[in-house]
């Protein structure tokens, strides 16, 4: 247990530089060259220069935002699949990603984005809340992770039905149009004021998430084992669907829906862990923090003219990944 923990914490450590070297990258290279070191020292010195405005009012923002929803997304991930025991789960599983998705479409829909910087991230989570409230209306007292996933994937449909609804009846094809790129997935064009109002919400998430990391190594034994270990299943397992709404919620409210982060990350990351679910918990947030942002160097890369959306790049990558999962463990899905 002592090798174990050291481990961990080498791994954890190793990943945090990696994590700070990618922002540094990330920082240091966009349209526009830049002195990160210049533009450091402008501002501590209080010097308003072109170098400290890109950097701090640009590249900082949708770097601190990238790395954010990545590690949300990997976290929320990681903490699914434990939940559910189940290899291909991800945070849109249980309708969080598309409930948050339809409260920010409504608001693009009725054109209500334009009252106050506010109005779209704080209807993405009460998108999120919505579905999650839906979900404990229709799981009720069951203690069955079958009823759960049932009850997503309802939660799921009946999102993505309405979103279609909302571009079929949308009242301008500008309105379309802003409503689709948005649900591409996108950092783009923040700033702080979005940071700031989704880090609560997301910080709030991860120590639900991270509180459960016992529980979730006491389930791979079984639900009735764990309940014989002392575990209140019931509760924990509410309050483990309740972090991954509140962080996933407000990382879709901000970013729109950037997929299979949630996915990929944590079997990434499994084989270097032990395959236990708690020590998982962690890395797979720094990982999905490095992924999503080289993910956005990638994006900014190859953009020309109109920039790529960022969950174009993530469901490129992932998909193909999927697909590899569903073939690897056909023989188990039966």
């Amino acid at each position: 247990m002592i090798l174990k923990t050291i481990d961990t914490r080498l791994l954890n450590v190793a990943l945090l530089i990696v994590l700070l070297l990618v922002l540094a990258l990330v920082l240091s290279v966009g349209a526009v060259d830049i002195d990160l070191g210049k533009a450091l020292d402008d501002a501590w010195h209080h010097r308003i220069t072109v170098e400290s405005l890109i950097l701090f009012d640009i590249r900082l923002p949708r770097a601190l935002l990238a790395a954010l929803v990545g590690a949300t997304l990997g976290l929320a991930g990681a903490a699914l699949q434990g939940l559910l025991r189940n290899p291909l789960a991800e945070p849109g599983i249980v309708g969080v990603s598309n409930g948050a998705a339809l409260g920010a479409v409504l608001v693009f829909y009725y054109g209500l984005a334009g009252f106050a910087w506010f109005v779209l991230p704080l209807a993405g989570l009460m998108g999120a809340l919505l579905a999650v409230l839906c979900i404990f209306l229709l799981v009720g007292q069951s203690r069955s992770t079958i009823t759960l996933i049932l009850a997503g994937v309802a939660i799921n449909a009946i999102g993505g039905a309405l979103i279609a609804l909302a571009l079929n009846f949308a009242a301008s094809p500008y309105a379309m149009q802003e409503i689709l790129f948005w649900l591409l997935g996108s950092v783009a064009n923040r700033s702080f004021r979005e940071v700031q109002i989704a880090l609560p919400f997301m910080l709030l998430g991860w120590g639900m998430i991270l509180y459960c990391g016992r529980f979730l190594n006491a389930l791979t034994l079984g639900e009735e084992t764990a309940r014989s270990l002392g575990f209140d299943v019931l509760r924990l397992r509410l309050m483990l669907i309740m972090g991954v709404a509140s962080s996933v919620g407000a990382a879709v409210s901000v970013a729109g829906n950037i997929g299979f982060i949630g996915l990929v990350v944590p079997h990434l990351v499994r084989p270097f862990v032990g395959y236990e679910p708690r020590r998982l918990l962690f890395a797979s947030a720094l990982v999905g923090a490095v992924m999503l942002l080289l993910a956005d160097l990638t994006v900014q890369s190859l953009s020309g003219s109109t920039e790529m959306k960022l969950g174009v790049i993530t469901s490129l990558v992932g998909a193909p990944f999927f697909l590899l999962l569903i073939l690897k463990s056909r023989n188990t899905l039966q």
